[in-house]
């Protein structure tokens, strides 16, 4: 078994990822970027309680560099959420600069591996989701670091109503994540993002337990 970085965002995809790698690759840190983008908060605050449910230490890493290249969509408090689009949130370079940062923190930990939320839904319009990008980032790895870890994405070929599938069969905490690219308090169900998964958790037939659960906090494990 490979010891693992959990990329953690918060989001439905990278936590049914750390759920359904743990057996394989049992994850002993969990990082999450801050790049200045509106949901961070939100995001922060699901990714530690994920980590916390997984039992494993978590670090934040920010990026404000990062920020200031990324579109308005994902920055700005005053954008329009529901007039976003993908082609409008794609943030430069994202995944290569978490994956490099991840093998990073790998190498250092010796951790033989990376874990992703990658999926073949966003693949389709964000190519650093896609196979090739996994396959390309290993080779990437194999030089740039001493223990070249693989890049593990258990939600790769899958789109987001089977990841929400295997969350529920994992008995991951669904309830504990935050996708949209707003700051809440809610869900805004009205961004790219949220009406994925929004459309994902009614055809897999969750979206009211999903509901329920959000609604009532007593239910969520501490400290969330």
């Amino acid at each position: 078994m490979m010891g693992a970085v959990i990329l953690l965002s918060g989001g439905l995809d990278s936590v049914v990822s750390a759920y359904a790698a743990r057996e394989q690759h049992p994850p002993e840190l969990a990082l999450t970027f801050d790049y200045g983008q509106r949901a961070a908060p939100r995001e922060i605050e699901a990714a530690l309680c994920v980590a916390a449910d997984l039992g494993l230490p978590h670090r934040l890493v920010k990026l404000p560099w990062l920020g200031r290249l990324a579109p308005e969509a994902i920055t700005d408090p005053a954008a329009d959420l529901a007039a976003a689009t993908d082609v409008g949130v794609w943030v430069p370079g994202r995944n290569a600069v978490f994956v490099s940062i991840a093998a990073a923190f790998a190498e250092a930990f010796d951790c033989q591996a990376i874990v992703c939320g990658f999926n073949a839904e966003e693949a389709a319009v964000f190519p650093d989701n896609s196979p090739e990008f996994v396959s390309r980032a290993e080779g990437l790895l194999e030089l740039a670091t001493r223990n070249a870890p693989r890049v593990i994405a258990p939600t790769l070929g899958l789109t987001k109503t089977e990841i929400v599938q295997l969350g529920i069969e994992l008995e991951a905490p669904l309830h504990m994540t935050w996708s949209c690219y707003g700051a809440g308090p809610e869900h805004c169900f009205e961004c790219p993002s949220c009406r994925r998964l929004q459309g994902a958790l009614k055809a897999a037939g969750a979206w009211e337990s999903w509901s329920e659960q959000r609604e009532r906090p007593a239910t969520r494990s501490e400290p969330c």
